[in-house]
């Protein structure tokens, strides 16, 4: 059953299925308590000083929300009502039409599973219904697979991949120079980007003390934008506290993932971040997720490591860390942690 369904049917409690162990439920951080507002830097990134700005925020926090990025306002706004009107107008029995698979991870389509079950993975399911769909390389690409309602999704969606990957090179270049490298070293490491564009619908919950939208983790790939709607949700974890990404609707949020965490050899870091409940609204995010191809292989960039500075991560098919992502489960960052060299 659809998350949205559920929180319809106007129950007062959750499933026994969507309720988090009491260390994962919000505010069990170690203090009991939570950050809010100012923390997570907004960037502009028309400033002289981007370069630095990028560079403390990618080793404070990685994680930090960009303006003057290119994609006018306009077009951030038709993705957020596109993907709104999926799921708020689009009956039920119409979604069910491009339903995912649920044996199968990563896969495309409308569904609420993330994770394939295993005896690795707790089982607890988040409180979020979603719609993936494949945008590049364009031979990934199906629009059959996409919802044909509303009418413009596909128009709104597909056209405007190409604005996201400018945005993802041009940080990547950013990235590569606040550390003293070649502007393309980064884009170089990563290759071809693999783009999948998921649109997220977390809807009122009667019990937002018990339940994750989305449970804490660190996304696998190179690179996350993603843009909120008016409604909080998107919390990022710093030295044990978690800090609310406080919506702008002119804003992207600039998620660092793994890859290039493993690539930067650890001078920047994956941010970790969940997506926490309420009970008053319902909440849209739409994440695009700039990867490697599966064949790719991952290392630290060799202009990095010096005998000074050795390797702290050893190499790993991309493909390989994915399926291992979706099988264990994301639970923090224990599947990057596992490709430390040493103590």
């Amino acid at each position: 059953m659809r998350v949205q369904s559920i929180a319809q049917a106007g129950k007062s409690e959750v499933p026994p299925q969507y309720i988090q162990p009491p260390s994962d439920r919000p505010n069990s951080d170690a203090d009991g308590k939570s950050g809010s507002g100012g923390g997570v830097p907004v960037i502009d990134l028309g400033e002289d000083s981007v370069r630095e700005a990028v560079g403390r925020a990618c080793r404070d926090w990685g994680a930090f929300q960009v303006t003057n990025h290119g994609v006018p306002i306009r077009l951030l706004d038709d993705m957020r009502k596109v993907g709104l009107s999926f799921f708020n107008e689009c009956p039920m029995k119409d979604k069910l039409m491009y339903a995912c698979s649920p044996d199968s991870a990563a896969a495309e389509g409308y569904g609420s599973k993330m994770l394939v079950e295993s005896d690795e993975n707790h089982g607890v399911l988040d409180w979020r219904d979603y719609f993936d769909h494949h945008t590049l390389p364009l031979s990934r690409r199906n629009p059959s697979n996409w919802p044909h309602y509303p009418p413009n999704f596909y128009r709104k969606k597909g056209k405007r991949s190409v604005d996201w990957v400018l945005v993802a090179q041009k940080l990547l270049g950013i990235f590569s120079e606040s550390l003293g490298l070649p502007p393309s070293c980064l884009k170089d490491a990563v290759g071809e980007f693999y783009q999948n564009i998921t649109v997220s619908y977390y809807p009122p919950c009667p019990q937002p003390d018990l339940t994750l939208g989305l449970q804490a983790h660190s996304d696998f790939g190179a690179l996350t934008l993603l843009i909120q709607d008016q409604v909080s949700g998107l919390e990022v974890l710093k030295d044990s506290h978690w800090y609310t990404v406080d919506p702008l609707p002119e804003a992207i949020v600039v998620l660092v993932s793994d890859q290039t965490e493993i690539i930067t050899n650890g001078n920047y870091r994956s941010a970790v971040h969940r997506e926490v409940t309420n009970s008053t609204g319902a909440r849209l995010s739409v994440a695009t997720f700039h990867d490697p191809s599966k064949t790719r292989n991952i290392s630290p960039a060799a202009v990095i490591v010096s005998q000074s500075s050795p390797s702290r991560y050893r190499e790993v098919n991309y493909g390989d860390y994915m399926s291992r992502w979706y099988t264990k489960g994301p639970e923090g960052k224990r599947n990057i942690d596992s490709l430390l060299i040493g103590p």
